[in-house]
Formats: structure tokens, C-alpha cells, sequence
């Protein structure tokens, strides 16, 4: 049997099935509404960091771009990858904060996504990650994610990450907000909880 150790990702093998069907059920549209105004037109390179079953990707890659999509959960990657078998799509077994095996390819990407990712990382973890992020960023990128604000679901590792704290981070890598959008869930079960998500998004500092 796969035992998943990947920090963070506790409890998502366990849920696959019922995630796949809860993901399909959003469109790209809503879940990235506050941000659309933000993504490329012209074909581009895309990384979709934690892509889950691979919807994101999917929009991104049917907009034209090439999209790396990573995720470190067998039982959603797999999934995501029969469901959308596209061939600008690059599926990648890896897992911040390292990201080893993306950064061994020696690529900068013009968007990094992270929805619904950020919040599984501790606050050692999250101060190794942001300077990775960074360094897959190409002079003109822009980086997107997403913190989630509630109850934390049983079986989840996450962290209530405050919109400063990722900002103060970013700013070390010479990132500055150019986004900051706090909004209820659009999932049902979320917004009868109280879940709420920062959304924020970063660009390079050009002196």
C-alpha cells in the first residue's frame, strides 16, 4: 500500500475520491475570479504548484500555455493525469518547500499558482519555500496564492498564515503585493463553517 509522508498532505490520499468529485464541481472561473484580471493572454509558461486532480492546469493549458503541474498525492495526481492528458502539461512528483526535482530542471516560469497550498506549510517551511518561489520566477512573473482562514478539517495539517507575515517573506525576495483580497468560500461546506481565503498575489521589485 503508498503511504504518502509528504508534510502537508495529510489526509488528502484518504479524501481522493470525494475531492475529485467536489473540485470537478467549480469552474476555473469562480475559484479565480478575484485574480483572472492577472493571468497572461499570450502563451506562456505556468506553474501550478500542489494542482491536485489537475483543473487548474487543465484551464491554463487549453488558454495555450505550457503548464508544469506538481503534486506530490498519488491518488490526485494520477487521477488528474487521466483526466486531463494534455500535452502542455508536464505532471510533477514533488513538494515544496524543497521542490528539488522541479528546481534540478533549471526552469523560470511568467506565473506560479498556489491555491489552497500555503497554509499546509509551517512557519520553518514557509520561510524556506519563499525563496524558492522566487527563484523559479522569471523577471516579469507574478505569483498567486492562497491562504485559507476557519476550522481545520480532521485529519488536515494546516496553519492560520496571516497576509503580513507572507508579504514580509516575499519582500525578502524583492517581491511586492500587488494583490490583497479577503473572501468567503465559494465551497458550501466551507461557507457554513466560516472559511474565508486571502488572496495575494506578487510581483518583482525592478530598481
Amino acid at each position: 500500500m503508498h503511504v504518502n509522508k509528504i508534510s502537508g498532505t495529510e489526509g488528502y490520499a484518504e479524501t481522493a475520491d470525494y475531492l475529485v468529485n467536489q473540485w470537478q464541481e467549480i469552474s476555473f472561473e469562480e475559484h479565480h475570479a478575484t485574480v483572472l484580471h492577472l493571468l497572461p493572454t499570450a502563451p506562456c509558461r505556468v506553474l501550478d504548484i500542489g494542482s491536485g486532480i489537475g483543473k487548474d492546469a487543465a484551464a491554463f493549458a487549453a488558454m495555450g500555455h505550457s503548464v508544469v503541474a506538481v503534486e506530490p498525492t498519488r491518488e490526485l495526481r494520477l487521477p488528474g493525469i487521466a483526466l486531463h492528458d494534455a500535452p502542455n502539461i508536464c505532471w510533477l512528483d514533488d513538494s515544496l518547500p524543497d521542490l528539488s526535482r522541479l528546481c534540478a530542471m533549471n526552469q523560470t516560469f511568467d506565473l506560479i499558482m498556489l491555491s489552497a497550498v500555503w497554509m499546509h506549510l509551517d512557519a520553518t517551511q514557509r520561510q524556506h519555500a519563499m525563496p524558492r518561489l522566487a527563484g523559479l520566477m522569471n523577471a516579469s512573473a507574478t505569483l498567486i496564492l492562497s491562504l485559507r482562514h476557519g476550522p481545520i478539517p480532521v485529519g488536515r495539517r494546516m496553519f492560520d498564515v496571516s497576509a503580513e507575515e507572507t508579504m514580509e517573506l516575499a519582500a525578502m525576495q524583492n517581491l511586492l503585493p500587488i494583490l490583497n483580497v479577503r473572501t468567503a468560500s465559494i465551497q458550501k461546506l466551507n461557507q457554513q463553517s466560516g472559511v474565508k481565503w486571502t488572496r495575494l498575489a506578487f510581483r518583482r521589485f525592478l530598481s
